[in-house]
C-alpha cells in the first residue's frame, strides 16, 4: 500500500485531530445516531475499526442507530451478536442488510432521497457522528466526497461528531463535494481500495429492453439511469445519439463511456450546460480515474440532483427506471413484494416525477417480463397486498419489456391493460387477459389467440420513405392492443372510403368487428398498419390485409388508406408489402373484390404488374392476380 501523503503543514495545523480508533470512538455515547457513507465510497476502515472497538469494549455504549443509504458488504454492525449496541436503519435496503430487516432485526426508513437532507436539517432524524470517506486534502485544506456526495454532505453539514478516513485512492470529484479541514473532528489516514461495482454481463432480455429504450431517446435529450444490466444495455444502445446529457443520483462506467466517445457532451441542456451532474457514483477503479478533477463532471447533493422541482427544469429530460413488478392499471412497485422489503423507496419517484414534469419530458420504466426464471410474470393483474406502490397509475408515460413498448400516459384502463398484456411473456397473456376479465379491466368477450398463432411477430416492422407524399412510414403487423387505434382509424375514413373498403353501406365498426381486425391469427392471415408517429402520438394513415385461401394457396387482399392521405404512395406501399410477404409464405396470388367506379384501387393493383384475370359481377370487379406474372418483369 501507499503512503498516505497529507501535507505536512496540514498535520502540524491539525495535529489534534490525528487520534487512534481508540481515542476517537470513545467519543460515542450511547444512544447515539451514527451515519455511514453511502455505496462505493463506504469509509470501510473507519467500519471496521468501529466494531472492532465494540468487540474490545462491548459496554462502551448501547442502542447506537446505524444510518445510511445503500451498504455494499460491509455491515457487520447488523450481525446479531452487536444487537445491543448497533440498531441498523436504513434508507434503502441493499444485499447485506435485506434479510435482517424482513427478520425484524434491522429498520428501513421509507423516504424519498431527495428528501433526506431535510430530515437531517429538521433534525427530524439528528445525526451526531458521521463516518465519511474523503480525498487528499488540498494545499487550502479542502478534501473531496469524491464518489459520494449524495446525502454525505447534508451528514457532515449537521453531525455533533465527523471522523474522515482519508484515503488517497478517492478522487478529488468537482462540484459541491468540498469538506474543509475545519468541519471534521478526527482525521484517520488509511489507503485501501474503494468498492469497485462490475458491469453486470449482458442478457439477451436486458440487450433486447435496451434497443427498445434507446429508440424513445432522442438527440439532445438529457438522461437518467439506474444501476444493472437493463441501464447498460440502454447506455450501450445510445452510441448513434448526438448532444445527449446527463442530470442523475448515479454515474456509472457507461455514462463515462459515453462521454468519451462525445455521445454525452452536455451542449443542449437547459441546466448546467456542459456538465454530467451526479451525485454519487458506483463504477471501477477506471471510472473513478477519469472523475478525478475533471471540469465537465460536478457531483452536487442529492436534494439537488433529485429535486424534481430542478429535473423539471430540464428540458427533454428522460427518466428511465425498472421495477419489481407492475400491474394492469400501471401501478409499480420496486421496493417490496408480497409483503417483504426488497429495495426502497430511493431516487427513481424523484426522477420520474420531474422529468413527467418537464418540458418534453418522458418517463420510461424498463421491466423484464419475468423474474425467477420465467416462472412468474413481473406483469401482474393487480400488485399483491403488502407490495409499496412506489409508482402512481399517472408517472409511467413508457414501459418497455424484451416484447415491445407500451406507452401508458393519458390512456384509459382498459387500454392501458391490452398495452402492458401485449408486451407481457407470451407464456402469461392469456392468464393476464383472464384476470383482466374477471377484474372487468376489458371487454367480457376480449378475443385472444394463444401460442405461436397469435405471437406478434415483431421481425416484420419496417421503415419505408415514400418519394411521391415525402413521407416516412412505418410498416408493422397489427397488435392485439391496437383496437382503439384501428377504430379511430376507421371512423377517419369518409363514407365514400368506408363504401369501397367493405362494400357496404354500414357506418359502424363496433367492438365485435374491431377484433377481427386486432386479434389475428398471424399463420393464416396479416394485417399490416402504414403509420406516422412515435408510440405516444401514432396514428394509422393506411392498412392492408390478407387472408389466405387455404384450397388456391392464395389470398383475399384488401386496403384502405385514409382520404387526406390519398394520392401519396401509401397504397402502393401497403401492396408491395403484402406481396413481399405473401412471397415468402410461398403463396401464389392474391385476390380481390374493387368496385367498378374505385379506379384509384385498381390503378395501385395494375401498376404492380401481376398477371391480372378481373370479371364484372354486379358493380364489382372480382380480381385473381397472380404473381407469376410479377416475375417477368
Amino acid at each position: 500500500m501507499k503512503s498516505n501523503r497529507i501535507p505536512e503543514r496540514i498535520r502540524q495545523r491539525y495535529r489534534e485531530k490525528f487520534a487512534t480508533p481508540e481515542f476517537i470512538f470513545g467519543h460515542i455515547r450511547r444512544g447515539n445516531r451514527i451515519f455511514v457513507g453511502t455505496g462505493c465510497g463506504e469509509p470501510q476502515h473507519l467500519v471496521r475499526s468501529l466494531v472492532d472497538y465494540v468487540d474490545a469494549h462491548p459496554k462502551a455504549f448501547f442502542g447506537a442507530e446505524i444510518f445510511h443509504v445503500w451498504s455494499l458488504g460491509v455491515a457487520p454492525y447488523a450481525d446479531t451478536r452487536f444487537k445491543d449496541n448497533f440498531r441498523h436503519n436504513s434508507f434503502f435496503i441493499a444485499d447485506a442488510t435485506r434479510h435482517a430487516v424482513n427478520e425484524g432485526t434491522a429498520d428501513y426508513t421509507p423516504v424519498f432521497l431527495s428528501n433526506i437532507p431535510q430530515l437531517f436539517q429538521n433534525r427530524l432524524v439528528s445525526i451526531d457522528v458521521a463516518l465519511i470517506q474523503v480525498s487528499l486534502p488540498d494545499p487550502h485544506g479542502f478534501m473531496s466526497l469524491g464518489i459520494s456526495v449524495d446525502i454525505v454532505k447534508a451528514a457532515v453539514e449537521n453531525a455533533a461528531l465527523v471522523i474522515a478516513q482519508i484515503n488517497r485512492e478517492m478522487p478529488r470529484v468537482l462540484g459541491d463535494t468540498f469538506v474543509h479541514f475545519d468541519d471534521i473532528d478526527f482525521a484517520v489516514p488509511f489507503d485501501e481500495p474503494l468498492f469497485e461495482i462490475e458491469e453486470p454481463a449482458q442478457t439477451s432480455v436486458s440487450r433486447r429492453i435496451g434497443e427498445y429504450c434507446a429508440r424513445l431517446i432522442q438527440d439532445g435529450d438529457t438522461i437518467q439511469v439506474g444501476y444493472g444490466n437493463i441501464p447498460n444495455a440502454l447506455l450501450r444502445n445510445l452510441e448513434s445519439k448526438n448532444d445527449l446529457g446527463v442530470h442523475s443520483e448515479l454515474l456509472t462506467s457507461g455514462i463515462v463511456n459515453l462521454m468519451k466517445k462525445g455521445v454525452i457532451n452536455n451542449s443542449r441542456k437547459s441546466l448546467n450546460r456542459g456538465k454530467t451532474v451526479a451525485s454519487f457514483c458506483m463504477a471501477d477503479r477506471k471510472t473513478y480515474r477519469v472523475l478525478h478533477d475533471n471540469p465537465s463532471i460536478e457531483f452536487r447533493r442529492v436534494d439537488y440532483t433529485n429535486a424534481p422541482l430542478i429535473i423539471a427544469r430540464q428540458n427533454n429530460m428522460t427518466a428511465i427506471n425498472s421495477a419489481l413488478e407492475i400491474d394492469l392499471s400501471g401501478q409499480a412497485t420496486a421496493e417490496s413484494i408480497k409483503g417483504a422489503f426488497f429495495s426502497g423507496v430511493g431516487g427513481q419517484t424523484d426522477f420520474m416525477r420531474g422529468a413527467y414534469l418537464a418540458p418534453g419530458g418522458k418517463t420510461i420504466l424498463a421491466i423484464p417480463s419475468t423474474a425467477e426464471n420465467g416462472k412468474v410474470s413481473r406483469i401482474v393483474p393487480a400488485l399483491e397486498s403488502g407490495s409499496g406502490v412506489t409508482l402512481h397509475r399517472g408517472d409511467v408515460h413508457y414501459v418497455v419489456s424484451e416484447f415491445g413498448i407500451a406507452y401508458l400516459h393519458g390512456k384509459n384502463i382498459r387500454d392501458r391493460a391490452m398495452e402492458l398484456i401485449s408486451i407481457a411473456h407470451p407464456d402469461f397473456r392469456a392468464e393476464l387477459i383472464r384476470e383482466a376479465k374477471q377484474r372487468n379491466l376489458i371487454y367480457q368477450d376480449q378475443a385472444y389467440i394463444a401460442g405461436k398463432k397469435g405471437r406478434y411477430p415483431e421481425e416484420l416492422e419496417h421503415y419505408r420513405h415514400l418519394k411521391k407524399g415525402g413521407l416516412d412510414i412505418r410498416l408493422r403487423p397489427v397488435r392485439i392492443n391496437d383496437e382503439s387505434l384501428v377504430k379511430d382509424f376507421f371512423y377517419s375514413l369518409s363514407d365514400t372510403s368506408l363504401y369501397r373498403r367493405f362494400i357496404s353501406v354500414r357506418k359502424d365498426i363496433p367492438h365485435e368487428r374491431l377484433q377481427d381486425f386486432v386479434v389475428i391469427d398471424y399463420t393464416r392471415e396479416m394485417i399490416v398498419l402504414a403509420t406516422v408517429g412515435g408510440e405516444e402520438n401514432e396514428r394509422i394513415l393506411g392498412m392492408g390485409q390478407y387472408g389466405v385461401e387455404e384450397a388456391t394457396h392464395t389470398a383475399e387482399v384488401a386496403l384502405a388508406v385514409r382520404d387526406d392521405y390519398q394520392n401519396m404512395g401509401i397504397g402502393t406501399a401497403l401492396l408491395q408489402y403484402l406481396y413481399e410477404l405473401a412471397r415468402k409464405r410461398g403463396l401464389h396470388g392474391f385476390t380481390a373484390e374493387v368496385l367498378i367506379e374505385n379506379d384509384p384501387m385498381m390503378h395501385v393493383f395494375e401498376n404492380m404488374g401481376f398477371d391480372i384475370q378481373k370479371r364484372k359481377d354486379e358493380g364489382v370487379y372480382e380480381m385473381k392476380m397472380a404473381f407469376r406474372g410479377r416475375e417477368t418483369k
